[in-house]
């Protein structure tokens, strides 16, 4: 992988060691334009792009461009819309368009929720122990007995609840 960025960088830069020349207080020289469709930025909030889509026409579309400079009634449906393509990446109507990418969130999301719930289902069934014994409603229950046989605090506690002669919670 770095022996592929360093190749890179030496394609890049034209050689090994290889430096721009200027003096101090110029501009750096620039090598060319960028490639065409890079500066191109339509959107909602700033419909108007610095530089056209296309940079680099081919020959149908120069000759366009020259029947463009012409009256626009002689141009076809097709033929302006192709001058549209040329100026602009997309339409207004395009880019409003609902995208939808709202899929495959909800399907990433139930993907993990379902991982998920299977992997707490394993830990139960094959990593967590059993429920211990003193979990169980019997022993809940024979616990709460031993407590009101021993009458532990008579006064504000569950032995004031409980009446011992009708065997059942006062009312």
């Amino acid at each position: 992988m770095l022996s592929r960025a360093a190749w890179s960088f030496v394609l890049r830069t034209g050689g090994l060691g290889a430096r721009g020349a200027h003096s101090p207080g110029d501009a750096a020289r620039s090598e060319g334009r960028m490639p065409p469709y890079t500066n191109c930025y339509a959107q909602r909030s700033y419909p108007m792009p610095d530089e056209p889509f296309c940079t680099e026409l081919t020959a149908e579309q120069r000759a366009l461009k020259e029947k463009e400079k012409g009256s626009w009634t002689q141009l076809s449906p097709a033929e302006k819309v192709a001058l549209y393509r040329l100026q602009y990446r997309e339409s207004f109507a395009e880019m409003n368009r609902r995208s939808n990418e709202w899929k495959t969130v909800m399907g990433s999301v139930f993907f993990f929720f379902g991982f998920t719930a299977l992997l707490i289902w394993w830990q139960r069934v094959y990593v967590f122990p059993e429920k211990p014994i003193t979990l169980t409603d019997e022993w809940k229950a024979r616990q709460l007995q031993r407590v009101l046989d021993m009458k532990g605090n008579p006064v504000q506690g569950l032995a004031a609840r409980w009446d011992y002669e009708k065997k059942q919670w006062k009312k």
